[in-house]
C-alpha cells in the first residue's frame, strides 16, 4: 500500500485502520499507471480489510480502468499485529526497550512483541469488522512467523486456486503480509 498516516509518523500500525496520506494516494495512482504502461491487466483483486490497502487497491484499479473486477477483502491479508506496541512511535519504543530488542520484534522471524490486552478496545475481538470470527483466531500480537502462517492459509485457500485457473490477480497488502524469511539482517 501507499504511505499511511502512521507510516508518516513512524508509528507501529499493525491492525489499526489508518488511512493513506496524500503522498500514499499518489503512490497508489502511480503504481496503477505503471501497471498500465507495462501492459498488465488483472481479472481479480485481493486486499486486506484495512482501509489503507483497500484505498490503494481502489486507486490502482481506477488508474487501470478496472473498477469492474471482483475484489476479495480478507482479514488474513492484514498487516502483522504489533500487539502492545500498536500506536507507539518507533523512537519511543527504542528508547524504552533498546534498538536490538525492537529489531528482534520487527525483523526476528519468531519473536513476538508484547501482546495487547484482550480487553483493549483496539483488540481485534472488540472490533465490529471481526465480530463473525472466533476470538481465538484473532491475534493480540504476532511474530513474522505467525503472520506468514496466517497469510499462507489464505494463499492456499483463495489465491493459489485463482492462479491455477489462469487468473491474473492483483494482491494489495502490507509489507509484513508478504514477507517470508529467517529474519537475517
Amino acid at each position: 500500500h501507499g504511505e499511511s498516516q502512521w507510516n508518516l509518523q513512524n508509528r507501529f500500525t499493525g491492525w489499526t485502520d489508518v488511512d493513506l496520506t496524500e503522498k500514499g494516494q499518489k503512490q497508489a495512482r502511480r503504481a496503477g499507471r505503471a501497471l498500465v504502461d507495462a501492459g498488465i491487466r488483472f481479472d481479480l483483486a485481493f486486499t486486506s480489510v484495512l482501509k489503507r490497502v483497500i484505498r490503494s487497491q481502489w486507486l490502482i484499479v481506477d488508474e487501470m480502468d478496472l473498477m469492474y473486477i471482483p475484489v476479495i477483502s480478507h482479514w488474513r491479508l492484514n498487516e502483522r499485529h504489533y500487539g502492545a506496541l500498536t500506536g507507539q512511535s518507533r523512537a519511543d519504543v527504542i528508547a524504552q526497550f533498546g534498538e536490538e530488542q525492537v529489531w528482534q520484534w520487527r525483523r526476528g522471524y519468531a519473536s513476538r512483541p508484547p501482546l495487547m490486552a484482550s480487553d483493549d478496545p483496539r483488540a481485534p475481538s472488540n472490533e465490529d469488522r471481526y465480530r463473525h470470527l472466533p476470538s481465538d483466531l484473532l491475534p493480540l500480537g504476532e511474530s513474522l512467523e505467525d503472520t506468514v502462517a496466517r497469510v499462507r492459509v489464505f494463499w492456499e485457500d483463495a489465491i493459489k486456486p485463482a492462479l491455477q485457473q489462469d487468473k491474473d490477480v492483483l494482491i494489495c497488502t502490507h509489507g509484513n503480509s508478504q514477507r517470508e524469511g529467517s529474519g537475517e539482517r
